[in-house]
């Protein structure tokens, strides 16, 4: 995302309650638009409802989930529910500062955002209604609100992928501060402007403090990195031997494994906060016009098929539980605990660290 619209962003959110947003990745742009599925899942399994009273036939949902990730789905949920579905897709980070633009004039029931940041943020302004007991106790309580406000659906996590036939497992740090020692000058990718990076970079912020953060960051530019507009592009670099290892999200080496099996490229996991799991997750707002069949919608995201279908898809660490992960990935309780113990709602911070990656010229 280009600086011109970080500067937007941070102006809307602070004029609407004085918060940051963490940008999605990979997003694109905000448009109004109806679903337009082109195929659909297995059917949904589903438990008993959650809401209480009547469904409403019609929901309107803002997300920050791409079209092509989730229409499938949400034409499934039309199917089994008589219910119409109103998606406006758009940028995570656009859609939260449109929302708290709105007020209590939004015609948003849900808000299904790719960033635990975002949702932070709708925490933090008031605009999330609290969650049944029954919809948040489906994933561990790390993966949700400590107040009840939102829940994951779907997680992903901040991995070093190496170039298996250039680096040697045993050579790599187990911590993220490792990639600063000269030795790896030259070797490095990353992709600064992009919104999932920045979550981390908040992440090390709030579990190391900003003197260390920023330490980090002119450490790593110090061994001048290849820059990248985006992960794919890393996983790609590193299949080519361009660079020997990069920080990326987990499902992007999911994805590019699928079209080149044979790539020399695997995932290596640090020991802290180098292995930050984000999550993909969804908040009832508090002006929703449609609260049961909102209610209804988070239970359908949380149902087995519906976390399969993420895990096979997308390539997403399912986070309802008694659902794993697709193929070899290491399981979300294998990720150290120094990854997983950030509260994710402390993420919306993202003013300090676009200073801090701007102070440091990283960006």
């Amino acid at each position: 995302m280009k600086r011109r619209k970080f500067v937007f962003l941070m102006g809307l959110a602070t004029a609407s309650g004085g918060l940051a947003i963490a940008c999605s990745d990979n997003q694109s742009a905000t448009t109004p638009n109806a679903t337009s599925p082109t195929s659909s899942p297995a059917s949904t399994t589903a438990s008993p409802t959650a809401a209480s009273g009547p469904l409403e036939k019609e929901l309107v949902v803002y997300s920050g989930r791409e079209e092509k990730l989730v229409s499938d789905l949400i034409k499934q949920f039309e199917q089994e529910t008589g219910t119409k579905v109103q998606v406006r897709y758009g940028d995570t980070a656009e859609l939260a500062a449109a929302i708290l633009e709105e007020g209590k004039n939004s015609p948003a029931d849900v808000f299904f955002a790719q960033d635990a940041g975002a949702l932070g943020a709708m925490q933090k302004a008031g605009r999330a209604s609290q969650l049944p007991a029954s919809l948040l106790n489906r994933v561990e309580s790390r993966y949700r609100s400590p107040d009840g406000k939102w829940v994951g659906i779907t997680g992903r996590v901040r991995t070093v992928d190496y170039n298996t036939q250039l680096v040697k497992a045993a050579d790599l740090p187990e911590s993220i501060s490792g990639f600063t020692d000269p030795k790896w000058k030259g070797k490095i990718g990353w992709a600064p402007t992009n919104g999932s990076f920045q979550s981390f970079v908040t992440a090390l912020r709030v579990s190391q403090g900003d003197e260390k953060a920023k330490q980090w960051l002119e450490g790593i530019k110090a061994n001048n990195p290849k820059t990248y507009p985006k992960n794919a592009a890393i996983v790609e670099a590193l299949s080519r031997g361009e660079i020997e290892v990069g920080f990326v999200n987990h499902y992007y080496l999911e994805k590019f494994k699928q079209e080149n099996p044979q790539a020399p490229v695997d995932h290596h996991f640090t020991n802290d906060v180098g292995s930050l799991v984000n999550v993909a997750g969804v908040a009832i707002l508090d002006g929703a016009k449609h609260p049961n069949i909102a209610q209804k919608f988070v239970e359908f995201m949380l149902a087995q098929d519906a976390q399969k279908y993420f895990a096979t898809k997308t390539y997403e660490y399912p986070l309802a539980s008694g659902i794993a992960p697709a193929g070899n990935l290491k399981a979300l309780n294998g990720i150290p605990s120094q990854a997983t113990a950030i509260d994710l709602s402390n993420l919306n911070d993202l003013d300090a660290t676009l200073k801090l990656l701007q102070e440091t010229q990283v960006i």
